[in-house]
């Protein structure tokens, strides 16, 4: 029988890395002089991130400088999840963001679907919130692997436990 290669196509978010962002973004944000005397704050969870600011314009400000620091930390901007933008205490707005873990289940039927379409000799199978994708042909994977990249999904995609 001919081995079969495979891999995984996951949507995961490095937390320590996260973590380190945000740290970063706070400091940055209270050594800045636009935010001299704001009440602006990032608060990291564990599935969510909650950003505090005076107004929406400090809010877009406090957003841009975590996003910046997740690219430089190679954090997929691409798994945040923006909720809308609320009024809170104290003349305050808030906003909640959702962090992306795992591919839900619509957006792993459209990638399984996106290989079928292929007609390539692989089988893509959804395994919980992954997908896995088999071939007897390594290249046919490197093909895949390939085509989904040049694909713009709207949330973050990696590749492990290619074998």
């Amino acid at each position: 029988m001919v081995d079969m290669h495979s891999f995984d196509i996951v949507s995961k978010i490095n937390m320590q890395e996260l973590t380190n962002a945000g740290n970063q973004s706070v400091k940055e944000i209270e050594t800045r002089y636009d935010f001299k005397d704001s009440k602006s704050t990032i608060e990291l969870g564990k599935d969510e991130i909650v950003i505090h600011s005076d107004d929406d314009f400090k809010l877009k400000a406090v957003i841009d400088i975590l996003q910046n620091k997740m690219i430089k930390r190679a954090v997929p901007i691409k798994a945040l999840k923006y909720g809308k933008v609320e009024e809170a205490s104290g003349s305050t707005v808030r906003q909640h963001i959702k962090l992306q873990n795992g591919i839900e289940q619509d957006q792993a039927k459209k990638i399984v679907a996106m290989i079928k379409d292929l007609k390539m000799k692989v089988q893509a199978s959804i395994q919980g919130d992954q997908v896995r994708v088999q071939a007897k042909d390594i290249d046919d994977l490197q093909t895949i692997i390939k085509t989904l990249k040049e694909k713009n999904f709207d949330f973050a995609m990696q590749f492990e436990n290619y074998r």
